[in-house]
């Protein structure tokens, strides 16, 4: 993949969560406070636990920060997968924004 193709597929990600924590924002008792600088955004949980999501443009990988760890997720073509096989970036952070905010929360790729 050319570099900008990664920017390309990253930056529809960071969109897509942009606008996932909006949605869940708008209809639910979720407070998420998403901060975006640059290439990173910060979700910030009512109980000030965080979530960090950035690119690593030399890696041409996505890279997530949360209480279970750190992961890091490549495009394989149709969706950003982690480079040990511990899956798909929306389920991860879904698992991790759902514990961390203590309530059932679901991040897509698409909304609709």
């Amino acid at each position: 993949m050319t570099d900008f193709e990664f920017l390309e597929h990253a930056e529809a990600l960071l969109k897509a969560l942009e606008q996932n924590c909006d949605l869940i924002n708008d209809q639910s008792d979720a407070d998420i406070d998403n901060q975006r600088v640059g290439s990173m955004i910060t979700l910030t949980f009512a109980n000030k636990s965080q979530i960090i999501v950035n690119l690593q443009k030399p890696l041409q990988e996505v890279w997530l920060a949360a209480r279970s760890g750190g992961y890091h997720y490549r495009f394989n073509g149709e969706s950003w997968m982690d480079t040990k096989g511990q899956g798909e970036f929306w389920g991860q952070l879904s698992k991790d924004a759902c514990a961390q905010a203590g309530l059932p929360l679901l991040f897509k790729s698409t909304l609709g």
